[in-house]
């Protein structure tokens, strides 16, 4: 038995999606925030979720975050964001991501979807079968593939551009940066700050993982609930959302946030705290955005590798400009770059 069905929304976002499809065990979400710029552009992600609720407040704050990312990397595209709710007794991924691939099919081009946490290449092509709305795909185009690599050259190179405007460091070579979470940007992250001369102390739930940094990488390892508060220049959060909070704020001894998780902050006041903390926060939704750039380019397949990757890195111009707005307008980095996004959501043509 299928069931689909759109839910009425508060004024903040335009629509909410839903799919339950007994035969696939597919349990799906899909929030469109905003298409004032074009049609709803982010991932997919594929997570265990408490309750079908708790997926629905995931889906909304990420498809929130997807409008202001877009917005700020000058992106023709509005945001949104699917979800589908993990199951142990699922047990054919093909055919799981096939009906969703049907699913953003049905929403007729107003949400276009990619890799997120949890989603492979592998899901993006079964999903492809099904519409043309996906990007994420190694094919014959100009370009495409995994956009994780291009999120963490931008979070590097917004860690370079916020290490000289902030903390007043010409270079990266011997700088501290605590890394949370190695997954796959986490990882790429790493190997870029190594090769800049970082010092590196990361945490991963998985052991095995966090041995085989200081194995490549020559980094420090420390427990995963103790990542946050370490005595490093730089904190990089890189697994999931929520971990800058009322608890977390006061015991930070970093001077500078950049990292690639979405949502880090619980709500806007603690980017408030911070800011009076004297933590310099640069928002995930200017810092992350190199992963969504390398998706729509591929999805228009109008650029080229060399073209994705001087797109990616002015994102480090981006975090100058920030940088000049939190100084003029006497505002907490947070509250700045939120009201520049905002500023942008309107018709790109």
């Amino acid at each position: 038995m299928d069931a689909e069905g759109f839910f009425g929304l508060p004024t903040d976002h335009e629509s909410l999606a839903a799919v339950s499809d007994r035969a696939s065990g597919l349990e799906a979400i899909v929030a469109i925030h905003s298409t004032a710029r074009g049609p709803a552009f982010g991932g997919c992600r594929y997570w265990h979720y408490e309750n079908r609720d708790a997926a629905i407040r995931d889906a909304r704050r990420l498809a929130e975050g997807m409008s202001l990312k877009n917005a700020l990397a000058d992106l023709p595209f509005g945001g949104g964001k699917a979800v589908i709710i993990r199951n142990p007794r699922q047990t054919d991924r093909q055919a799981l991501f096939s009906r969703f691939g049907r699913f953003v099919e049905s929403l007729e081009g107003r949400y276009v979807t990619a890799e997120d946490v949890g989603t492979t290449e592998a899901d993006m092509a079964a999903i492809a079968a099904q519409t043309p709305y996906v990007s994420g795909l190694k094919t014959a185009k100009t370009y495409g593939g995994n956009p994780s690599p291009k999120t963490a050259l931008g979070v590097f190179v917004a860690i370079r551009s916020g290490v000289r405007q902030v903390l007043n460091r010409r270079d990266l070579d011997g700088l501290v940066v605590a890394v949370q979470g190695l997954g796959s940007v986490g990882w790429d992250l790493c190997r870029l700050l190594a090769g800049a001369g970082c010092k590196l102390i990361v945490a991963d739930i998985n052991p095995a993982v966090a041995a085989k940094a200081v194995e490549q990488f020559g980094a420090n390892t420390c427990e995963p609930d103790a990542i946050l508060f370490q005595d490093a220049d730089v904190l990089a959060p890189c697994a999931l959302g929520g971990v800058l909070n009322v608890d977390s704020i006061p015991k930070i001894r970093a001077k500078l946030i950049a990292g690639a998780a979405n949502n880090q902050l619980q709500s806007i006041t603690d980017g408030d705290s911070l800011h009076k903390a004297g933590i310099y926060y640069l928002p995930d939704f200017l810092v992350n955005a190199g992963g969504i750039v390398s998706a729509v380019r591929e999805y228009q397949g109008k650029l080229g590798e060399q073209q994705v990757i001087e797109e990616v890195e002015r994102i480090g111009q981006r975090v100058e400009e920030l940088v000049a707005r939190v100084a003029r307008l006497d505002l907490a980095p947070a509250r700045a770059a939120d009201a520049w996004a905002r500023s942008l959501l309107v018709p790109t043509r």
